[in-house]
């Protein structure tokens, strides 16, 4: 919806909030706008995003097997989710969409006669979400100042959520496993020394 029904740079305040807002910019690099200085750096790291993704899922599958705590799938499942969004905005958007210009005052169009904008793997990924908090007025260096001046994705909210959770809470996802595993091990019947083996 961003893409064909907003101008590239447009602002639309969410809910009427001054501080959140709507904000079309195009990210052809990955998080925070960085990019790969080189001709084949997209073409890398769309690749690169391609390669984690087959990994999350083979992991994920795997712990599913293992009975890992619940907690723990779901961050990944964030992160999965995240990376799958943004791929499919770097992968097809470019074979899709019409340019978006920020020189023109067009709106980009699907599926346009001339074709879109670049080749597989080489569409940029599309930004949409700005929120212009800023520092209070007891912060003396940083009054004035964005908390977040960075414009983002709910892609990219969704790998920052997930990362995060591991970090602030890995000690209790993997005790929990832990624990779990004593108690599954702890409920097992005793061996019945009885039984002859043939």
């Amino acid at each position: 919806w961003v893409k064909t029904h907003m101008y590239y740079g447009q602002d639309i305040p969410i809910l009427g909030l001054s501080w959140a807002k709507l904000s079309f910019v195009e990210n052809f690099g990955m998080a925070f706008g960085w990019a790969l200085g080189v001709a084949w750096g997209k073409l890398a790291l769309s690749l690169f995003r391609m390669v984690a993704i087959g990994f999350l899922i083979s992991y994920i599958r795997k712990l599913l097997i293992k009975g890992a705590n619940t907690s723990f799938l779901v961050c990944l499942s964030l992160i999965l989710a995240g990376a799958v969004g943004n791929m499919i905005d770097s992968s097809i958007y470019g074979l899709i969409f019409s340019s978006s210009d920020p020189n023109q005052a067009a709106l980009s169009v699907a599926f346009p006669h001339a074709g879109g904008y670049a080749g597989f793997l080489h569409g940029k990924v599309v930004d949409m979400l700005h929120f212009t908090a800023r520092y209070p007025n007891w912060a003396p260096r940083l009054h004035g100042l964005e908390i977040f001046p960075y414009v983002f994705n709910i892609s990219d909210a969704c790998i920052t959520c997930g990362v995060t959770c591991i970090l602030l809470f890995h000690q209790r996802m993997f005790s929990s496993t832990s624990s779990k595993k004593e108690v599954d091990h702890e409920s097992l019947p005793p061996e019945d020394t009885n039984i002859v083996s043939v």
